[in-house]
């Protein structure tokens, strides 16, 4: 969902740099572009920390 709406923002931010749109209106969509693109790679942050840490656990079950 994420991903789509990232890509449904780029396209916008595209076409307003191609069609010479007013720059408020392309900084606009830049900024929300780069808010989503914070917030997707905050939620695989927390992912990829959650599955360092199932995976430390796994570890230390095996090991006992």
């Amino acid at each position: 969902m994420l991903n789509e709406e990232i890509c449904r923002l780029r396209e916008r931010l595209n076409d307003s740099i191609i069609n010479g749109e007013d720059y408020s209106i392309t900084y606009k969509i830049s900024v929300e572009l780069d808010q989503l693109i914070a917030e997707y790679y905050k939620i695989e942050l927390n992912l990829s920390k959650k599955k360092k840490v199932k995976e430390g656990i796994r570890k230390k079950r095996t090991l006992r």
